[in-house]
């Protein structure tokens, strides 16, 4: 599917351009940031000999980040703003972006560039490659190939923590699953029914690609510490959300093993049970008896949950599927 948007021409009439692809930034107080950001993108696409559009989503900022960005918008002709009075998070910028968004592929990335522009047309050479047929590239820093460059060591390694727990969490085991630098065919967004206000949609997107069948790629990515500005990131809210994210897409990771684990403990007892009527030394006063009984019961009531937990994330799956036919249905008639 070909995407496209309505412009008018100098002679007054309207006319159908062709959009290839669409670089989206969120921004939230990058006042600091956005004109080089700005720039350096430009220079990239000096090259570049398809339509491209540079949308930048105005996430409630309190400094001058929309009065600098609008003035910029009436300098560059394929460069427009959107914005929204409420800081609401990420996900709500992403969401909005992805939405208006004209280009037939959308890349996404930070306004603070920690990681480089340069990053953007490697990402879209692996969206177009007729050969490997990409859903959704994810730039990564973590994985062979890539690397960090002047990162709080701190923070990088709760990143790397973070990431390496959510990995089990996919049936993929991508290295870097919380990063913004991805790369999405237009189609992809528009099968996924999308409602994360903050981070956190970095998470529901990946989930929702994999339980349709889409097909996605990691590719080695460079990520440097921010230069501008101040850091976004904040750690209690960011683990809080992405831990309870863990939990709810693999239950059995949690719920599973500590059933498993409560049993075992059961069966070690009772076997300590056994050993101590052969030995002739059980006292019937001893509460192991009963120990072991709750531990039997307690890890089969958590086993089951997380199987019964397993389940509905199946019957999830099943309704992802359905939405996306919905919204199929409902993009094929409002084209028609």
């Amino acid at each position: 599917m070909i995407t496209s948007h309505i412009v008018s021409n100098r002679n007054g009439r309207e006319e159908i351009n062709e959009v290839e692809l669409t670089v989206l930034i969120p921004m939230f107080n990058e006042a600091e940031n956005i004109r080089n950001t700005v720039s350096m993108i430009k220079q990239v696409f000096n090259e570049f000999d398809k339509t491209w559009e540079l949308l930048l989503v105005n996430d409630g900022s309190t400094d001058s980040t929309l009065q600098i960005a609008q003035e910029i918008e009436e300098e560059i002709d394929n460069l427009r703003v959107i914005s929204y009075p409420v800081n609401s998070g990420r996900g709500k910028a992403l969401r909005t972006g992805f939405e208006h968004a004209w280009g037939r592929y959308v890349v996404t990335i930070d306004c603070d560039l920690t990681y480089s522009p340069d990053h953007i047309l490697r990402i879209y050479d692996e969206l177009i490659d007729p050969e490997q047929m990409n859903d959704v590239v994810l730039g990564s820093a973590y994985m062979k190939g890539g690397q960090v460059v002047g990162v709080n060591p701190w923070r990088l390694f709760i990143s790397k923590l973070g990431n390496k727990i959510l990995a089990f969490t996919f049936p993929q085991p991508f290295k870097t699953s919380t990063c913004i630098l991805r790369g999405y065919r237009k189609e992809v967004l528009q099968s996924l029914a999308l409602d994360s206000e903050g981070k956190e949609i970095h998470l529901e997107i990946l989930s929702k690609v994999c339980a349709l069948g889409f097909r996605v790629k990691e590719i080695p990515a460079t990520l440097s510490g921010r230069q501008r500005g101040k850091s976004k990131f904040k750690f209690r809210k960011t683990s809080v959300t992405h831990l309870v994210f863990s939990i709810f897409e693999r239950p059995i990771l949690l719920f599973g093993l500590a059933g498993l684990f409560l049993i075992f403990s059961g069966f070690l007892i009772g076997c300590y049970i056994v050993w101590l009527r052969y030995l002739g030394t059980l006292n019937p006063g001893r509460p192991l008896i009963p120990f072991m009984i709750i531990l039997l019961i307690m890890g089969s009531q958590f086993f089951c949950f997380a199987f019964v937990a397993s389940q509905n994330n199946h019957l999830r799956n099943q309704v992802y599927r359905l939405q996306k036919q919905i919204k199929r249905l409902q993009l094929k008639k409002d084209l028609e």
